[in-house]
């Protein structure tokens, strides 16, 4: 720009900003130089581009179409997603320029609805750069590829085909000859009458969606660790091992079953609920798949954990009245009468109490005892009753107990974050529950990590970040941890995502006396041992790990589905352990700690070390690692605040101390009387002073 300077009456006035050319001649604007072999053949001459870049296979296909497939790795050195290589399918028309390439994303790493938005970004490029040649708009894909992915997953539908059960494929037979044999031997069957299909309100999906939700959650938490279980990709057939009760009655087509597979439809409970046997023989099998079936739709109040049981300990009995009965008029296994299932528990109840009083006894479901006959029915009640105390943890389902019966000790609605020890370590004790839940927590809009303390059962606590100042609202629900179950809780809360646990009291109840002891502050990776004020037996419990899981049964908003996971800097630490020569580097030997540095998210011991390993201008360090306990927490200047030792080494005072301080006569301080005294005296003091005088008297005399 070229400042006018204007002069009036010899003084000089303020400068111009204004140009002084407004606008360049036509005459010298002189287009972009293009090459000549591109205004010739434009289409060769990017595809040769493309060629000495990638070094992609090429294919023609049918419709004249020419495949380029190539991998494209990310050139950005903070790629933020877990990709190597994103596996390009370009496809280039014979008529290009004049209709636009497509781009097709063939990694199997990658969910479809992420791969659609790569694609659709590539359309979004070529309609924004027209005229670009192909080589700029794979650059231009590269450099958003980042934020391409970090986008909401795109919905995508899943058709999946049903051919028939394997039964009906296996004895298939070829339709000429099933033809031939057909109109030789009978003629064919009459059509069946229409039967319209049931109809529901919308009112009535939503509930069955929301029950079916929740109680596949249950079956998955329960049968999700065994070895045989396997879900498929729909969500609608699970299959479940299953060992029988007695599988020395069933008959010899059914004896090899280890597992079957659970068919839930998307309406359940309105749609029925079916079984296949795997490794048995159908003309046994169906039978009994059939009897259940019409059993599990006339006990509709019974959840998909309590049918599995049922079928579990109770599939001698259906067998057996397959066999005796027509699938078509089989009757269905009924529960006992009322009055002798009270009997049964009184008495049951009554011989609990006499030997622990302390103990609420809780009636069995239904489906757990069967009358078919004297012996079987002794059998079956003791063999349930073990079944049922196997049962009743916080994850699994059974049917509804009478309103006369005890409730469970706690029975909190499963929303919000869960928190949960899954590696606990009870001894001694037989109920923890968290009195005082101590937690960090990090703003949803700044990303501050922020501490709220004193958390209570059912009390709501506010307050607001610490930075901006964003209002947050918390509320725990206390659940018990016993051997049966490792959660602890659930945490309402709005504006903010749980970070970690802080030190929190914990209160745990003898397992020889069932008194509750005093509160104990313990933390994740400590373990907590005490003696209990009642019986005197010692107790220890250990928190070698903390998760919190955030989910919402019930509801029709399912969670995102994630992408590509995040790289993580995997340090194999363990909490309560030192870090490698705890903490300290070459550069500062009295550090004891590491730190986590903002620009790159990377856990180094100082900043010369990081400024060593990293390409770029290090900042502030906000988080650091304790070298006494490893565990990660806010920067704080002198201590750890797990541990409470101290993180940096101070100097000596320069005195004795008793041997612990400045040992050194060359450092040591001129006040200390040790400075100047003779270390390892030898035959010098006091003998030769003595010798000396000696001397003088023998002298004189």
């Amino acid at each position: 720009m070229i400042p006018i300077r204007t002069k009036d009456g010899g003084g000089d006035q303020p400068r111009s900003s204004r140009q002084a050319v407004g606008e360049a001649a036509a005459s010298r604007v002189v287009p972009k130089p293009v090459p000549e072999r591109q205004v010739r053949n434009a289409r060769e001459y990017q595809i040769e581009q493309l060629r000495r870049r990638f070094s992609p296979k090429e294919s023609t296909l049918g419709n004249g179409d020419t495949s380029f497939f190539f991998g494209l790795k990310p050139s950005d050195p903070d790629f933020a997603f877990d990709l190597d290589r994103l596996q390009c399918d370009l496809r280039v028309p014979a008529a290009y320029p004049a209709k636009s390439p497509r781009l097709l994303v063939k990694n199997t790493d990658i969910p479809r609805g992420f791969a659609i938005n790569i694609e659709r970004g590539w359309d979004k490029l070529v309609e924004e750069r027209r005229g670009t040649t192909l080589l700029s708009l794979t650059n231009a894909l590269d450099k958003k590829l980042e934020s391409l992915l970090s986008e909401q997953k795109a919905e995508t539908v899943t058709l999946m085909t049903f051919q028939g059960t394997k039964d009906d494929r296996g004895q298939q037979e070829p339709p000429q000859k099933q033809q031939a044999v057909a109109s030789a031997s009978k003629p064919p069957p009459a059509r069946r009458p229409y039967v319209p299909d049931e109809t529901f309100s919308r009112d009535q999906i939503a509930e069955a969606r929301a029950r079916r939700a929740q109680e596949v959650r249950q079956l998955e938490a329960r049968m999700g660790r065994l070895p045989l279980y396997q879900r498929s990709g729909d969500g609608i057939v699970y299959t479940l091992p299953i060992e029988p009760k007695r599988r020395a009655m069933l008959p010899v087509g059914l004896r090899p079953v280890q597992s079957v597979q659970l068919i839930i439809p998307l309406l359940y409970p309105l749609q029925p609920l079916r079984i296949l046997f795997n490794d048995a023989e159908s003309k046994e099998a169906e039978p009994v798949e059939e009897l259940f079936s019409k059993r599990a739709m006339e006990q509709k109040q019974m959840s998909l954990t309590s049918h599995v049981n049922y079928l579990a300990q109770n599939l001698h009995i259906l067998a057996k009245q397959a066999q005796a009965h027509p699938p078509a008029t089989a009757p269905l296994v009924e529960a006992p009468s009322v009055l002798g299932k009270q009997a049964e528990e009184a008495e049951h109840s009554a011989t609990l109490d006499a030997h622990r009083g302390h103990l609420n006894v809780i009636p069995r479901p239904p489906e757990w005892t069967l009358d078919d006959g004297s012996e079987e029915e002794s059998d079956s009640s003791d063999d349930a009753h073990s079944h049922g105390d196997e049962d009743e943890d916080g994850e699994g389902g059974g049917a509804a107990i009478e309103s006369g019966s005890v409730p469970l000790p706690t029975q909190t609605v499963e929303r919000g974050i869960a928190m949960s020890f899954p590696t606990i370590e009870l001894y001694g004790i037989e109920l923890l529950q968290v009195a005082v839940l101590n937690l960090s927590v990090k703003c949803a809009r700044c990303k501050t990590l922020n501490e709220i303390t004193d958390l209570k059962d059912i009390k709501e606590k506010s307050g607001s970040c610490r930075k901006c100042a964003t209002p947050f609202t918390v509320r725990f629900r206390q659940e018990l941890i016993h051997q049966n179950s490792t959660r602890a809780g659930f945490i309402d809360a709005s504006g903010w995502t749980v970070a970690d646990l802080l030190p929190s009291t914990f209160v745990p109840t003898c397992s020889k006396c069932s008194t509750p002891s005093q509160g104990l502050v313990s933390v994740r990776g400590e373990t907590t041992t005490n003696v209990c004020r009642e019986c005197h037996s010692r107790f220890t419990f250990k928190i070698p790990e903390v998760k919190f899981l955030a989910y919402a049964p019930g509801s029709d908003r399912l969670p995102p589905t994630s992408g590509p996971k995040r790289r993580q800097e995997k340090l194999g630490l363990h909490a309560g352990e030192q870090l490698p020569d705890k903490g300290t580097c070459k550069h500062y030997k009295r550090s004891y700690r590491w730190f986590r540095f903002s620009c790159c998210s990377k856990v180094f011991p100082c900043d010369r070390c990081h400024d060593e390993a990293e390409n770029h201008i290090n900042e502030w360090a906000n988080r650091m690692i304790c070298g006494y306990c490893s565990r990660e927490q806010n920067y704080s200047v002198e201590s750890c605040t797990f541990c409470g030792r101290s993180v940096i080494g101070k100097r000596g005072t320069g005195y004795w101390e008793g041997g612990k301080g400045t040992r050194s006569q060359v450092l040591m301080r001129r006040g200390d009387k040790r400075k100047f005294r003779r270390i390892g005296g030898g035959g010098g003091g006091d003998a030769s002073k003595k010798k000396d005088g000696d001397a003088k008297k023998k002298d004189g005399e």
